[in-house]
């Protein structure tokens, strides 16, 4: 195993110069913040200090630093204040004695503002496993899930996308009939003049949400260098129509108490996600019998949600040879239930009282991200940062340290729920160095 360890002092620069939650764009603020090991991991029982500096417009600045300790995404259980010198302090963070993530979140008032930020350092990260174990009939259930579903045979329309094409790429907008009742849509993109039998193909499924599908010729280099792609979505919704519907769709029925992440959720066949991890497999089926195809290499690759997907399809379906994933959502969904656990997105903990239902619980158990990880035998690369509070250090550990596969992992750990262009592009090379050719 590789690991690339990105540090806050390598990525200040180019940092600075994005959009990253960290270093806001234009922010007249900067917050940098040093845990006392180079990595920002250490063992269980071993103590951490982090080193604070807080520049506004570049120049140091004093000031009470106040600042709070938690377990990753819970209730603080310590709070205290240091003097910023010099725009530095150093906050002693202490230890954890079992496995997992303290989160030290601070704020300091400078000129009547009051600004925020916080980082998370890992103990004993190796150790972390899920709370959430594997169904008896886990691998049963879904094999007769994907069977049932593939009675349908594979049925889908393809019409020209002009407005995604270029002169390297021929884009299309398919839909495809995940059975008899429900379909999704993508773009397929082709290398232009794709040579039959000569093309790895990549299915890259959505982050979360009821949205369009966000920047189709963002991961353009794919295709331009020899695969065929497809960016596709799990809703059955045109991603042509106007932002405006999306918002107003999501609106009525995507909030917390009634949103898809939660539909049907006490009842493993009837909750929503059913359909979008069968919707997986059959995008597969299709890729796998276009006349491009080479015939060897299928990729799955996402980030979020789309990560947790793309763990899915790997998986579900042992024809994926390679599986590239962001901090992904959806694992060990139900690890709050244990007091002090930390559980992944999308945080069912918020909804009152959904988590005590046993039913909710044996359900999650067949949809959780971390027992499909343990099936996957696909070369595996895997990203995330450590200050995520959306797919929490935590879960992604969890995920990581199930997976049996061949694996390598690209760690950021100044991120937060968000990956560089140049880490995205990274993983389109890592995919180019690993087909099989």
């Amino acid at each position: 195993m590789r690991k690339f360890l990105f540090l806050a002092a390598a990525l200040l620069l180019s940092l600075l110069c994005s959009n990253a939650e960290n270093y806001p764009y234009r922010s007249d603020c900067l917050w940098v913040t040093v845990p006392d090991h180079p990595d920002w991991l250490y063992k269980t029982g071993e103590n951490a200090t982090v080193e604070v500096q807080f520049l506004k417009y570049g120049i140091p600045r004093d000031g009470t630093l106040e600042y709070e300790i938690a377990t990753d995404m819970l209730e603080a259980d310590r709070k205290g204040s240091v003097e910023l010198k010099g725009g530095k302090a150093v906050i002693k963070v202490g230890t954890s004695r079992k496995p997992g993530f303290r989160d030290v979140r601070m704020n300091v008032t400078v000129d009547g503002v009051k600004y925020s930020h916080h980082v998370k350092v890992g103990f004993g990260a190796d150790k972390i496993e899920p709370y959430t174990r594997e169904p008896s009939d886990f691998q049963e259930f879904w094999k007769s899930t994907v069977d049932q579903a593939r009675r349908f045979p594979l049925t889908y329309s393809m019409e020209p996308a002009p407005e995604y094409s270029t002169p390297q790429i021929d884009a299309y907008l398919v839909r495809l009939y995940v059975d008899g009742s429900r379909s999704v849509f993508a773009y397929l993109f082709f290398p232009s003049n794709a040579p039959k039998g000569g093309c790895p193909v990549v299915l890259c499924p959505p982050g979360a949400g009821i949205k369009t599908i966000k920047e189709p010729l963002r991961h353009s280099y794919y295709a331009e260098n020899g695969c065929v792609r497809m960016e596709m979505e799990i809703h059955g919704l045109d991603p042509r129509i106007s932002p405006e519907e999306f918002a107003q769709i999501s609106t009525a029925f995507n909030a917390r108490e009634n949103g898809y992440l939660t539909n049907g959720v006490e009842n493993r066949d009837r909750y929503y996600m059913k359909h979008v991890y069968v919707a997986l497999v059959r995008a597969l089926d299709l890729l796998t019998s276009l006349p491009e195809w080479d015939g060897r290499n299928v990729v799955v690759q996402g980030g979020s949600q789309g990560g947790a997907l793309s763990l899915v399809a790997a998986g579900l379906d042992s024809r994926v040879t390679q599986c590239i994933v962001n901090h992904p959502a959806l694992a060990d969904m139900a690890a709050y239930r244990e007091k002090g656990r930390t559980g992944g997105y999308p945080h069912l903990n918020r909804i009152p009282g959904l988590l005590d239902n046993p039913d909710v619980v044996e359900t999650l158990a067949y949809y959780d991200v971390v027992n499909f990880a343990r099936h996957i035998s696909a070369r595996t690369l895997m990203t995330w940062g450590y200050n995520d509070d959306t797919c929490p250090p935590t879960t992604s550990y969890a995920v990581w340290n199930v997976l049996t596969c061949p694996k390598e992992s690209h760690i950021t750990p100044i991120n937060e729920h968000w990956t560089s262009d140049a880490t995205e592009r990274s993983h389109c090379e890592w995919m180019l160095r690993n087909l099989d050719r």
